[in-house]
């Protein structure tokens, strides 16, 4: 199982690749990156695990040398936000930056599993399913956004609500939607931990705005000197080794991801009619499996509050979409029309 980080140097980066080392089922771990990637290999290749560490550099063809024989691909790569900017200010510099490492794992490993955690991440997926496309290599079951931090807060924020936050590794709570700002919906009233039962609607809507927002509450607390990447690393091994495990033969993983509708096309097609919204992509329960994408689950019951919270996020979500599919091809067309950019 050779596993790949792209962007392997940065805050999410360099834990993503601590993490994906302790993974039993990783024997071959690829690091690239435009800086410092020889020397994340050297100090993670001291760690007594199977995985055998390589980092590489982009001169000497080191993206194509770290991506032949990718199995799992994941993209940390880009700035991070800093006080003040959002997703939309990330995607002018982070798009260029997916666009070109998409190019090059649709070149040199096309049946890998991609996992794209680079934000933001509404349009840095279609970026990559719309470069895989020009490709002639797009399988909408192998691409995947990292939605996995959505879930992660929410179920530590109501672990701690109710007053047990040890317990948050057992609490679950659905999020869907997409991965920013009221395109993240968790789905409260699912969770396997029921709320207070005298909850205010005002601490229920603090509630759900402190895992819309979470983000905000990291780059805040760390004064500018960066984002929220060790608790991202986290999410993003997390959702790696639930991949990684389902490549090994195992079924009936369930984790949420944002993915193409098409990846399923009956349960895209009952999922963007319980939305009402004939959406692309959107982030969903999804079963994985040795070829991906199994199954896209429903969104299930929802409360009153719950559904007016997707009704909000889908006209953003479609703007963001948008974005990322425009800006490629807009990239391709200038390209034609100047083959030295």
């Amino acid at each position: 199982m050779k596993a790949v980080v792209l962007g392997a140097a940065g805050g999410i980066g360099q834990p993503l690749s601590l993490l994906l080392k302790t993974n039993p089922h990783i024997t071959d771990l690829g690091l690239f990156d435009i800086v410092n990637t020889p020397g994340v290999a050297a100090d993670l290749s001291h760690i007594a695990t199977p995985a055998v560490v390589v980092g590489r550099l982009p001169p000497d063809d080191g993206l194509k040398a770290v991506l032949t024989g990718a199995d799992i691909v994941v993209i940390p790569a880009g700035v991070p936000r800093k006080p003040g900017v959002n997703r939309d200010d990330l995607f002018k510099i982070n798009g260029g930056i997916v666009k070109d490492l998409a190019t090059g794992i649709a070149s040199f490993a096309p049946k890998a599993f991609v996992l794209v955690i680079s934000n933001p991440v509404n349009s840095t997926v279609p970026i990559v399913a719309e470069v895989f496309k020009k490709h002639g290599v797009y399988d909408p079951k192998r691409i995947f956004g990292v939605t996995t931090l959505d879930v992660v807060r929410a179920s530590t924020f109501v672990a701690e609500l109710i007053g047990t936050p040890g317990a948050a590794p057992d609490v679950v709570v659905p999020v869907v939607g997409g991965h920013s700002g009221v395109t993240i919906v968790p789905l409260l009233s699912q969770s396997t931990h029921a709320l207070p039962a005298d909850l205010s609607a005002d601490a229920f809507a603090a509630l759900v705005k402190r895992i819309q927002f979470g983000g905000d509450e990291v780059v805040k607390a760390k004064d500018g000197a960066g984002s929220a990447t060790l608790s991202m690393a986290y999410a993003g091994a997390e959702f790696a080794g639930k991949v990684i495990r389902a490549l090994k033969g195992e079924t009936g993983i369930v984790a949420p991801s944002f993915v193409a509708l098409a990846a399923d096309a009956a349960g895209g097609k009952a999922l963007a009619a319980e939305i009402g919204a004939d959406l692309e992509f959107f982030s969903a329960n999804v079963e994985l499996g040795k070829e991906g994408v199994v199954k896209i689950h429903a969104l299930g019951k929802l409360t009153g509050a719950e559904a007016e919270l997707v009704k909000a996020a889908v006209p953003e979500l479609a703007t963001n979409i948008k974005t990322g599919v425009t800006y490629v091809l807009d990239k391709y067309e200038a390209e034609e029309k100047n083959p030295k950019l």
